[in-house]
């Protein structure tokens, strides 16, 4: 049963020192996914709640993993949602999730038996069908260091408690967030494309707000490069395009003095927010928009 937001009550606020505890932020992605935006959950709510009416569509360009664009479907907070990712191998997840196949993945992640020798089975074998490619991602995405699906990235070895391969294989609760997420199908369109192209459809509604999670390559960085597949982006122009938005858009940078000066540049306002990494350090991005007023000071 889907969750219906109360967005006309009086405006939510949230404290931007505050660190956010991802364990109570309802878990909602198939995919351990780097860079993943579980912890900007609650800045999401109050954000949109903010906004004092209902987009008619939240366009998430850099979809990734998803937490932010399913959350925004499963509360209600948007008429529609659309979700945009480049990378093959995750869009064949979300295609088959919203395109029928969803239970066909379950009885697969549900029977399979988790061994060294399947693994490498699995994932040596060209997938022959987009469902398969499904299944060989969400596998390698959850025996592998931090979720990393790009070249290179090691299996894990010793895992959460001495589990090795399994710490981090859940079979049922991945059962349990596929059934929510097809539900959410009627709310969400999945585009495998260019984010770029995706934008540029939309970008004259004024009812339309975007959400910009790009891969973090700006200012010489380089983790964007090592997590992920797709990493190269044109981040002059993803500031010059949100420039032309009509309505409201909500970005999230790793903090570089290119990215400070692009969004001066713009003259947008932009703040760093505290994080928590999966090693439990805490870190800071930068949250950005043409008003952070929403912001508790």
């Amino acid at each position: 049963m889907l969750k219906q937001a109360s967005l006309f009550v009086d405006e939510p606020t949230i404290n931007p020192n505050q660190i956010i505890n991802v364990a109570q932020v309802t878990q909602l992605s198939p995919f351990r996914y780097p860079g993943g935006k579980t912890w900007l959950i609650p800045y999401i709510k109050t954000w949109l709640s903010n906004l004092r009416y209902k987009p008619e569509y939240f366009i998430e360009p850099f979809a990734g993993g998803g937490i932010v664009s399913l959350t925004v479907a499963y509360e209600g907070l948007a008429d529609k949602v659309i979700m945009s990712e480049i990378d093959e191998d995750v869009a064949a997840v979300w295609h088959t999730i919203f395109a029928g196949d969803v239970e066909w993945l379950i009885e697969r992640i549900i029977n399979f038996k988790l061994t060294a020798e399947n693994i490498q089975a699995v994932l040596l074998e060209p997938a022959k069908s987009n469902k398969e490619k499904a299944f060989q991602t969400i596998l390698r995405n959850r025996i592998s260091h931090g979720g990393i699906l790009a070249p290179g990235a090691g299996i894990v070895k010793h895992g959460e408690n001495g589990k090795g391969l399994a710490s981090r294989w859940y079979p049922q609760t991945l059962k349990k967030r596929l059934h929510i997420i097809s539900k959410l199908s009627k709310i969400i369109t999945f585009v495998q494309g260019d984010g770029f192209d995706v934008c540029n459809q939309y970008i004259d509604n004024p009812h339309a707000v975007f959400f910009f999670d790009p891969p973090y390559t700006a200012g010489g960085k380089s983790a964007g490069r090592r997590l992920y597949t797709h990493s190269v982006i044109d981040h002059p122009k993803l500031f010059e395009l949100a420039s032309k938005i009509p309505g409201k858009f909500l970005m999230t940078y790793e903090i570089s003095d290119e990215v400070r000066g692009l969004a001066k540049d713009h003259h947008f306002e932009f703040k760093p927010i505290p994080m928590q990494n999966r090693r439990n350090a805490v870190m800071k991005e930068l949250l950005i928009s043409r008003s952070l007023e929403w912001l508790v000071p």
